[in-house]
C-alpha cells in the first residue's frame, strides 16, 4: 500500500525519564539522551519511520522547555512541527492535541501515535504492522492500538485481552477485536495472562483517523476535543503557544488509557510480534548490551574483580566494583546512583524525594 497524503505520525516526547535519572534529567531527559548505540532515541524513534512516513508528516510533542533540545535531537524534523506543551498534563491530552494538529493539515488525515523511548528490533515488520493498521484505520471508524506478545510475566506493563479475530485482508498482521485493558498485575495474575493467549502487552502505541478519534472524545471526554476544537484555529499563528497554555490550564491529567480507551467499545488491536521494548528503568539495559564474562553491563570505564551480574554506566571516569553483585551503578557529572537491579523502578521516587528536599535542584 503505497502511503497517500493523508498518513502522518506523532511521536510523544514529553517524558521526564525520573527512572533514568542522574543521566536523564529535566532539562535533558532520556529521551535525548544517547543511551542506545551512536542516536537519541528520539532520534531513533524517527529512524523506524524512515521511509514509511516523511519528516515533514511527522509532528514530535515534547515539553516547552524541552523545545530546543528536541529540536537538537531531531534536525530532520521541520521546526514548526515540534510542539511544546506548556504543562504536563497526560498522554489523553497529547491525543487530543494531535488531532487538532494533523486536523489543520489534513482534515481527513489519520495518524499514528508512537512514543520516543521504545526500542523496536525487526523495524520491516514493524512499519509492516503500521502499514496494515493505518488500511484499518482508513476503512472503519475504530480505534486501533498495537499490543505485544508476551515473553514473560511481567509486572511492569499494563495487558490487553483481545481473542476474537477481527476480519482484515491482511495476510501479515494479525487483528483482534479488544474486549478490555487491564492494570500491571501481580505475579501470579501475568503469570495466569501469559498461559491464557489472550492477554498482549500494553505497548502504548495507536492509529485512528481524525474524525473517528475526535467522534471518540465527544462521547467520552468532551472536555477534550472542546480543546481540541478550541485551539484548532490558532495552529500554525502566532497566538498558538500563548492559547494552548490557556486552555491547558483547564484540564486534568488523565492517560489515554483511563479516559478513553477503556470506555469505547470499538477498539482493534493489532497484534504486534517485532522485538519492542519500552526500556522503562535502567535494568533494561542488559537486554540491550553484551555482558563480560561474569555478566556485567559495562558502559565507559569500569573494572571489577569478583563482581557478577551488575550494569554501570560510567561515562568520563573511572568506576571500580569489588566483590558485589545485582547492582546498578550510574555516574554522572553532579550525581552518582547506586541501587539494586530488583529496585530500579525506585529511582523515580528518589527523583522525587529528591525535588521535595529543595536542597538538590542542580541534579534534577
Amino acid at each position: 500500500m503505497a502511503l497517500q497524503k493523508d498518513i502522518y505520525a506523532v511521536i510523544m516526547a514529553g517524558g521526564k525519564g525520573e527512572r533514568f535519572w542522574p543521566l536523564s534529567t529535566a532539562k535533558h531527559p532520556k529521551q535525548v539522551l544517547t543511551l542506545f548505540g551512536d542516536k537519541p532515541m528520539l532520534a531513533m524513534a524517527l529512524d523506524y519511520l524512515h521511509g514509511l512516513i516523511p519528516p515533514e508528516r511527522v509532528i514530535v510533542i515534547t515539553s516547552a522547555d524541552l523545545v530546543d533540545a528536541t529540536c537538537k535531537a531531531a534536525p530532520h524534523i521541520p521546526r514548526e512541527n515540534v510542539i511544546g506543551e506548556p504543562f504536563g498534563r497526560d498522554t489523553a491530552a497529547v491525543c487530543a492535541l494531535a488531532s487538532a494538529l494533523v486536523k489543520a493539515k489534513n482534515p481527513n488525515g489519520i495518524f499514528c501515535v508512537l512514543t520516543a523511548d521504545h526500542i523496536i528490533e525487526n523495524v520491516k515488520l514493524f512499519q509492516e504492522t503500521l502499514r496494515e493498521s493505518i488500511q484499518i484505520a482508513r476503512d472503519n471508524a475504530v480505534l486501533l492500538t498495537i499490543g505485544i506478545k508476551p515473553t514473560f510475566p511481567s509486572t511492569g506493563f499494563g495487558y490487553i485481552e483481545a481473542d476474537k479475530p477481527f476480519e482484515s485482508k491482511s495476510k501479515a498482521v494479525k487483528f483482534k477485536r479488544v474486549e478490555r485493558f487491564v492494570e500491571k498485575p501481580d505475579v501470579k495474575t501475568a503469570g495466569r495472562y501469559v498461559r491464557s493467549n489472550k492477554f498482549f502487552w500494553n505497548a502504548g502505541m495507536f492509529v485512528w483517523s481524525v474524525k473517528t478519534l475526535q467522534a471518540a472524545l465527544q462521547l467520552h471526554v468532551p472536555q477534550l476535543l472542546a480543546m481540541a476544537e478550541r485551539i484548532l484555529p490558532s495552529v500554525g499563528t502566532s497566538g498558538f503557544d500563548r492559547l494552548l497554555k490557556k486552555e491547558y490550564e483547564k484540564l486534568d491529567k488523565i492517560s489515554v488509557d483511563y479516559a478513553l480507551m477503556e470506555k469505547a467499545d470499538n477498539i482493534v488491536m493489532a497484534q504486534g510480534v517485532f522485538g519492542w521494548d519500552d526500556v522503562g528503568s535502567w535494568g533494561a539495559l542488559q537486554n540491550h548490551f553484551k555482558t563480560d564474562s561474569s555478566r556485567n553491563v559495562k558502559i565507559g570505564a569500569c573494572e571489577s574483580i569478583d563482581a557478577e551480574d551488575n550494569i554501570v554506566v560510567s561515562k568520563g571516569r573511572l568506576t571500580a566494583l569489588i566483590g558485589v553483585k545485582d547492582l546498578v551503578v550510574v555516574q554522572a557529572e553532579n550525581a552518582t546512583l547506586v541501587c539494586t537491579k530488583e529496585r530500579a523502578q525506585d529511582v523515580k521516587k528518589m527523583v522525587q524525594q529528591l525535588a521535595k528536599s529543595g536542597r538538590h535542584g542542580d541534579v534534577l
